[in-house]
Formats: structure tokens, sequence, C-alpha cells
């Protein structure tokens, strides 16, 4: 195992999933798609001016360039004329297209490949090497440092702003911030994110790492601190799961980091105790049960004391007049009896003590409804 590839991948995965949590707050989602394929035509505009790979002002025109994506496609969106899903899609491929021609047609002998911004090379990492006195590492290692620093600083700076405008824009706005400056600082975030992990890790795990940890973790908590915390705990888990993976059957790291990303929302989604599929399942057939047995409290209540009890009440009759499969009915009676909430004398159902305080507690019957 090689250390140096690894703290990449984890720093980079901390990274983008930091700020892939507001972008999911607020419904951005896609927005990460858009900018990680069109901050390639801000790479090859900085390149045709200054022609150095190496030169830093390759990321500050990626990072404008995602900048001008996302105001693009807000003024698309003000027209009123085109959906926002539209005006991404519009957006990113016209950026995108023009990239892929420009690099097509003048840089064909230069490494300035769309596979490897695509698909990233984590495994080289550690050829290309950062040196400074005493430092020696990998140059994804220092400058993936450097964005998580950055992203850790800013948000600690910014806690309550981007807080109050992920959940209430307009409010932010009343209260007397600048939900527009907040939201560019934002995406320039995220554009300056994507691009300083593109060599490293590509365009397709920087999506997987922006949207998969977030929506993951969403299952299994509300509060922003939280969900911030077990977004990055869960990027890191993926991370690692990942990266031993690709190691062990001999595929690409970030291929696999991204696959087990997948996995680990599909298996949250399923299983999360309140909010997965079965979580759910469970939950809406109780409340479907409680539904139930509070009809047939109310039945009783209805034809208890009456001229009619003997037959509106009798166990063996009772599912004929309340028109319910006679199994299921049994089976709510006798769980009922256990719990204490009914009793059963001479084959007439009726309430217990604790039953009749059940039927008071009942807030439909509170408020008037069956009464």
């Amino acid at each position: 195992m090689n250390v140096e590839i690894l703290m990449v991948a984890l720093l980079t995965a901390m990274s983008t999933s930091l700020v892939g949590v507001f972008l999911v707050l607020r419904r951005l989602s896609m927005l990460t798609d858009a900018i990680s394929h069109t901050v390639l035509l801000g790479i090859v505009i900085a390149f045709m001016v200054v022609g150095d790979m190496t030169s830093p002002f390759l990321v500050i025109g990626a990072t404008v360039m995602g900048v001008v994506t996302v105001y693009l496609i807000e003024m698309l969106i003000k027209t009123r004329r085109v959906k926002e899903d539209a005006s991404i899609g519009v957006v990113f491929t016209f950026l995108f297209s023009i990239s892929v021609i420009i690099i097509s047609t003048r840089f064909r002998h230069v490494h300035l490949d769309i596979n490897m911004v695509l698909l990233g090379n984590l495994e080289f990492v550690i050829f290309d090497r950062f040196q400074w006195l005493f430092i020696d590492v990998p140059t994804s290692l220092f400058i993936m440092g450097l964005v998580f620093v950055l992203n850790i600083t800013l948000l600690g700076l910014f806690y309550k702003e981007m807080k109050l405008v992920s959940f209430d824009y307009a409010l932010a706005g009343t209260l007397g911030f600048s939900p527009l400056i907040i939201h560019y600082v934002m995406m320039t975030l995220v554009s300056l994110t994507a691009v300083a992990a593109f060599n490293a890790v590509g365009a397709i795990l920087v999506i997987a790492l922006m949207i998969g940890p977030p929506i993951t973790a969403l299952f299994l908590t509300k509060t922003l601190f939280k969900t911030i915390l077990l977004t990055m705990g869960i990027a890191v888990f993926n991370s690692v799961i990942g990266y031993q993976l690709s190691r062990m059957m001999d595929v690409t790291i970030s291929g696999m980091i991204a696959s087990v990303t997948l996995l680990t929302f599909v298996i949250v989604m399923v299983f999360a105790r309140k909010k997965g599929l079965i979580g759910r399942f469970v939950h809406l057939r109780k409340q479907k049960e409680a539904i139930a047995f509070a009809t047939i409290l109310v039945h009783i209540k209805n034809h208890e004391d009456t001229e009619t009890a003997h037959v509106e009440l009798d166990r063996e009759t009772m599912h004929a007049h309340m028109q319910w499969r006679k199994e299921y009915l049994d089976k709510l009676l006798e769980k009922g009896r256990k719990n204490g909430y009914l009793k059963i004398d001479s084959g007439i159902v009726g309430l217990t003590e604790k039953g009749e305080s059940y039927y008071r507690r009942l807030s439909f019957v509170k408020r008037g409804v069956l009464e």
C-alpha cells in the first residue's frame, strides 16, 4: 500500500465532499457535472496564453470558467424561457465541446489529454513531486492539502451565512446578507476544488465524491453540522475501501472509489433506519396498523351499550360488519388483547381501562372528527 496515494485520495475526498454538502442542500448537484466539464475550457484557454502546463494560471483560468458557467446558467434561467436542467445541459455541453474542438485541432501533440481530465491518474501522482526545503511530497498531495485547508477555513468563517443561504435564500437577503456574493464564493470554491482534483482523480470521481457522500449522509442525519462530519467520514471510508479493493482486483483506483461510493449510497438508501426503503416500509406498515387499530376502537365505542352490540362486536362476525378480512381483524384483536387494550367476554369484544384511556388520547377523536 502506498501511503502517499492514499493520502491524496483522502484529501480529495474530504475537500470535494465538504463543498458538495452545500450543493446538495441547495439542489445544485447537477452544477457539479457542468463545472467539472466546462473548466476544461478554462484550462485550454489559459494554456493557449501561457503555453506551460505547470503554470498556476491554468488553475486560475479553470476556476474562472467554473464561475462563468454558473453565471451563464443563471442568465438562461432568469429569462424564464429555459428550465434549470435544460440550462445546465445547454451551457456545459456547449463549453465542453469548444474545449474538445480546440484540443483536437490545435494541441494534438501536446500532453493535454481529455481522458486524463475525465479519469485522472491517481496511480501516478507519486512521480510528480513538490520539493521545497525539507518538504518532498507529491504535488497533488500538496495542492489538495491547501484546498482542504482553504475549504475548512472559509466554512468556519462563513458557516452561519452558508447555512442560512442553503436553507432560506430569501431570509438571508432580508437579514442583510448578500446571498449572491455567498453563492458565488461557494461556486468559486466548487470550481477550485474540482480543478485541483482533476489531475489526480479526474472529473468522474470529482462528481462522485461531491455528490455521493452528502446524499448518503442525509439518509442518516438531519442537522447540518452532523451532516458535514458524517459526509467527510463516509468519503474517507469510500476512499479507503475503494483503494484497497483496487489493489486486490488490479483495477483503476478512481473507478473503484466511485463504484464503492455508489454501493455505499445504495446500501444506506435501502437499510437506513428511518429514511431507508426498508425503514420507510416498516414505518408505513406500523402506521397503517395503528390506524386500523384506532378504527377498531372507534367501532367498539360506537356500538357498545347498544342493542346491536352483541352482533356488531361479536368476534366471529365483526369482520363482516367492518368489511375486513377475518384473518387480519383477528390478528389485530389478538394483539390488542395481549397489550391490554381489549377484552373478549363470551366472544364479545370490549375495551379495557387501558383501552379507554388510549381511545381518549386519539388526536382525531379530540378534534371531533369521528365524534
